[in-house]
């Protein structure tokens, strides 16, 4: 190695660490009165650490400067945690959302590129600390299946879709259905596509996620909306001209849906909706108006 190399070689190096320590600096959670935290990640001293990497100027110190991108990233964060889960946040309250969105985020920081992941682990974390859901973690619990559902149909993928021409003639017994990236079907315990729309119609004026996070003593409390009472309903998640649409399903056309997303052929999806249904006279006219309408949403894709 030629000695112009081995000094690239090693400024490279010394570029990759400055960029981790910096990056270790800003992502590490704040103190509860929202400052960066005095002891570094190696027990050190922060200040000691930060200006190893980090100049100061002629008004802020090295600490205070880097403090200024730490503070800022974990708003931005919790910003997107307020924005995300709404209706979970209702459910639970302002201030044991915020602590359970700094133990979320201490325990699983953000490994994507985009925001739009942040919640991805969110409901294994829940698995492993149920108690933040203490006393309504069922009803919790589907609040959260349908609010990940939106972020998926918000920004999903969307596929070329399937006319419903192109479905006749085809042998049910062999004919396979995709459904568009972005789409969810849940079966839910309760109501929750009317709580969660009426917590996000509630605060779409308001827009005070930051003024929430960072003086969350300060702020009025919003009016707080009814909890739902348990009610069976399955629902579609998805998109349609650029918005998320809540779509109410019958029990048989959940169960076609979910068979079909898992590759079985229309007969077989049919075969499993009626199984053990004893009144079955109107279901060909109740199948041929849901794949219009379905087919119309533009839900249906060339099938894996």
């Amino acid at each position: 190695m030629s000695p112009a190399s081995s000094d690239q070689t090693k400024g490279v190096k010394k570029l990759r660490s400055i960029q981790r320590a910096f990056a270790t600096g800003i992502m590490r959670p704040l103190t509860p009165d929202q400052h960066m935290k005095p002891k570094w990640v190696d027990g050190t001293s922060t200040k000691k650490a930060v200006a190893k990497f980090v100049k100061p100027n002629d008004r802020l110190t090295s600490y205070e400067r880097i403090e200024i991108y730490n503070r800022q990233y974990w708003y931005r964060l919790i910003d997107c945690f307020y924005e995300d889960f709404p209706g979970l946040r209702a459910l639970i309250g302002e201030k044991r959302f915020y602590d359970l969105t700094v133990a979320y985020l201490t325990k699983y920081p953000s490994n994507s590129f985009t925001l739009r992941d942040l919640g991805n682990r969110l409901e294994k974390f829940l698995k492993q600390n149920p108690a933040w859901l203490v006393p309504h973690e069922a009803l919790a619990r589907d609040i959260l299946k349908l609010e990940w559902a939106h972020i998926v149909a918000f920004d999903g993928e969307a596929l070329p879709p399937l006319e419903i021409d192109s479905l006749l003639g085809g042998d049910p017994a062999t004919l396979r259905l995709g459904f568009q990236p972005h789409i969810t079907f849940l079966a839910c315990s309760y109501p929750v596509d009317n709580f969660v729309l009426a917590t996000r119609r509630r605060e779409e004026p308001k827009g005070e996620a930051s003024n929430a996070v960072t003086n969350r003593k300060k702020v009025k409390a919003a009016p707080k909306i009814a909890r739902p009472k348990s009610e069976k309903i399955w629902l579609a998640v998805h998109r349609s001209d650029h918005s998320v649409f809540y779509k109410r399903l019958e029990p048989e056309a959940y169960l076609i849906c979910t068979a079909l997303q898992k590759g079985l052929s229309l007969q077989a999806a049919c075969e499993k909706a009626l199984r053990g249904k004893k009144n079955v006279d109107d279901f060909g006219s109740k199948l041929q108006a849901w794949f219009t309408q379905w087919a119309a949403f533009g839900w249906f894709c060339p099938a894996e």
